[in-house]
């Protein structure tokens, strides 16, 4: 019986219908950045203190700086204290000149924004002083809701299909996205949040096995990586757009609106041929392999589709599989372990934007601008250097720029951003790398599965994240320190996996890992003329040396 890299092979392993399919599969993750880091741009900190207006009663005609003068604490700066105020006392105005207040006590009528500009989301829920932590808590939700998401619509992609979870995704995504502009309290902003995040995070994982099991050995990364570079340019124009649109209302209705028009993927977006197969639906599969050789102007042998036989079903796989299959339970505890970190040291860097002091719409362009360099870099470094070689040491270079940041003092904000804006790159492409190297580790049965743990990891790092800058209260060089030798800790794990390079995706989670799936019949331990240029792991040239006769599963 072929193999499934066969017909990939005979319609054409990147023609016009795979590019089709990529652009269709961008489109979501353009609009997806505006769901991810928005909200850094609608809480940005703003000068605010007490309201004080209880002295109106009884000075009626006083001016706003004499208000505030009789009403407001200074700090050691001489600048007025903002989340203080002095304790309100009924006596006559001439006493309250004469003597001053001394008592003070926490803003108990709300707070006051001098500073005339658009509503936005610190303004008109007042997140500051006290409250001011439910920013990063509220970030912490909707990492939540990228860990349920994983956990939901990993397995879900796996039994349903990969093309019914990414329509499901797309319609919670828009549906919800729009709501959280008409939201009328903080509370059900972050529930909301929560809910668009698990279809985020079903857009990412099912996008990426699309992507892996339309195209060939050699062309899978330009597809994976050339969807990443969307969510690129999608950060860059969720900068420019941000500038422009000051209203957090208005911000959310333009980043979250253009989903609607996605509506039309239900007759145009295919499934995943490769898992037709693996589920038994052979006829389905040939329509939809036939239609894309036709597309591609090619055609596959009758013979050859004759050889899709429905008895040759493969193994249904679990997500137990994962855990219990000895080389898979290696690939899925590391891997899982790259995701982690790899999330943790993103995010830390992606929220810490207000925090590198220079002008935040111009660090996220720079922030956005750099990881499109990053995710094409992918491409040729995943092709020259193999997967894992590539993924370790983009992790420790990572971590690196961190633990440099940690160490810079706070005034030279040129040199923190450029060593964010490096450790921005190595983490954009360390998290390509991992996208590409997950989906090709796991078999087809469990892919989504396999993906879809390594997600829930990155999201339990995305929910952390959040909460580890809040440590920069006791210390500004905490949350970059712990940012930093996690990704450190992670590259060294990854030196432990198989590569992967030039390795054809496995089906089933009988086999060994893809680096052990190759066909070698001859008595000689030599590699095939079609096999010869691609790289096999040192440990099979030993083992091929003692038996000489060696046969492989392709």
């Amino acid at each position: 019986m072929a193999e499934f890299g066969d017909f990939i092979s005979a319609l054409g392993e990147f023609g016009l219908y795979q590019k089709w399919l990529v652009l269709l599969l961008s489109l979501p993750l353009l609009l997806n950045p505006f769901q991810m880091i928005g909200q850094v741009f609608i809480v940005v900190d703003v000068p605010h203190y007490c309201n004080t207006s209880w002295i109106r009663a009884v000075g009626p005609n006083l001016t706003e700086e004499e208000q505030l003068n009789l009403t407001l604490p200074r700090g050691a700066d001489g600048a007025y204290e903002q989340c203080s105020m002095y304790s309100p006392v009924d006596w006559d105005l001439g006493s309250i000149v004469a003597y001053g207040l001394n008592a003070t006590e926490k803003c108990s009528s709300g707070w006051v924004y001098p500073s005339a500009q658009q509503p936005s989301l610190l303004t008109e829920f007042d997140l500051v002083c006290d409250r001011k932590d439910l920013t990063d808590i509220s970030q912490s939700v909707y990492m939540l809701g990228l860990f349920l998401g994983a956990m939901i619509f990993g397995p879900l992609s796996d039994r349903i299909g990969r093309r019914p979870v990414l329509l499901i995704s797309i319609f919670i995504q828009s549906l919800f996205g729009l709501g959280i502009a008409l939201v009328p309290h903080f509370y059900v902003y972050m529930a909301l949040r929560c809910v668009v995040a698990t279809a985020v995070s079903g857009i990412l994982i099912t996008a990426l096995a699309l992507a892996t099991e339309w195209v060939g050995v050699s062309y899978r990364p330009h597809a994976v990586l050339i969807t990443h570079c969307c969510s690129a340019i999608g950060q860059m124009i969720l900068a420019g757009l941000s500038y422009g649109i000051r209203n957090w209302r208005l911000l959310e209705i333009a980043g979250s609106a253009p989903m609607f028009a996605l509506f039309f993927y239900i007759w145009v977006l295919p499934e995943s041929a490769r898992w037709l197969v693996t589920k038994g639906k052979i006829e389905e599969a040939k329509k939809v392999l036939q239609k894309a050789a036709s597309i591609n102007k090619r055609t596959i042998p009758p013979d050859l589709l004759e050889q899709l036989k429905c008895e040759k079903q493969t193994k249904p796989g679990s997500i137990l599989d994962l855990l219990r299959k000895k080389h898979l339970q290696k690939v899925t505890l590391i891997m899982s372990c790259a995701w982690f970190v790899d999330s943790l040291v993103y995010y830390g860097l992606s929220l810490s934007v207000t925090n590198f002091g220079l002008d935040i719409y111009l660090t996220q362009l720079a922030f956005g601008a750099v990881e499109l360099p990053a995710r094409i870099s992918c491409i040729f470094l995943l092709q020259w250097f193999g997967r894992k070689k590539s993924q370790a040491v983009l992790l420790l270079l990572a971590g690196v720029m961190c633990l440099l940041i940690a160490g810079i003092p706070e005034d030279q904000a040129v040199a923190i951003t450029v060593l964010a804006i490096i450790g921005k790159f190595a983490a954009s492409a360390s998290f390509s790398c991992s996208y590409v190297y997950s989906a090709e580790l796991f078999p087809t049965v469990v892919r989504q599965s396999g993906v879809g743990l390594c997600s829930m990891a990155a999201r339990v790092a995305g929910i952390i994240a959040p909460l580890i800058r809040l440590l920069e209260q006791y210390h500004r060089a905490v949350p970059m320190a712990v940012f930093g030798s996690a990704p450190v800790l992670g590259g060294l794990l990854c030196f432990l996996l198989p590569e992967t390079r030039g390795a054809e995706l496995v089906d089933d989670t009988r086999g060994g890992c893809p680096t052990a799936q190759r066909r070698v019949s001859d008595n000689t331990g030599v590699v095939p003329p079609q096999e010869s240029n691609k790289e096999l792991p040192v440990e099979w040239y030993y083992w091929a040396s003692e038996h000489r006769t060696v046969s492989l599963l392709h």
